[in-house]
């Protein structure tokens, strides 16, 4: 091997050495970048929802009382087409809920009782520890309880130990 020829080799492989050092290095960053990037939209996400929730709280009570007026309209006499208009109201709600990510929460009569998902109102007879009654849907987001639902559970026995968590027209504290 001629001087000249190492010479060459040697400075092929320094070439070498440094263009790997140079790729490890903007590998690096791009992993910096990105993870940079990730962290950003889990913070702006996070304050996206922050920003929604007085919102939603008071769609939630908006829903609640569009809700409950068509319910007590529905199939009364003279109730003309405000029953309906109410039901389209909360349907409206409902859906400009879920825009945010607030889906409804289905619970109905003779589901079991869930403490993550239910708020006990109060006991009354009926199937033990099941829903015996839903007094207000509640929502979520994914698998993530937003608000739970306010439930009546049924008892087997007279027995009225559960704590309700107050009335049901009583303000909640959404959100």
């Amino acid at each position: 091997m001629s001087p000249g020829t190492a010479a060459i080799d040697r400075l092929t492989e320094e070439i070498r050495a440094k263009f790997k050092h140079d790729h490890d290095r903007a590998v690096h960053r791009e992993e910096i970048i990105d993870r940079l990037f990730a962290d950003n939209q889990a913070l702006r996400h996070g304050l996206l929802q922050e920003a929604l929730t007085p919102v939603r709280a008071g769609l939630y009570r908006l829903y609640d009382l569009t809700d409950r007026e068509a319910a007590r309209l529905r199939g009364t006499p003279g109730d003309g087409h405000f029953g309906s208009l109410l039901e389209a109201i909360a349907a409206e709600v409902a859906e400009v809920l879920a825009r945010t990510g607030a889906e409804l929460l289905e619970v109905a009569p003779g589901d079991p009782y869930d403490s993550a998902r239910h708020r006990a109102i109060r006991r009354e007879p009926g199937p033990d520890g099941r829903v015996v009654a839903v007094l207000a849907v509640g929502f979520q987001q994914e698998e993530r309880v937003l608000r739970k639902a306010d439930v009546v559970i049924g008892s087997a026995g007279d027995d009225r130990t559960a704590q309700p968590q107050g009335p049901a027209d009583q303000q909640r504290q959404d959100g």
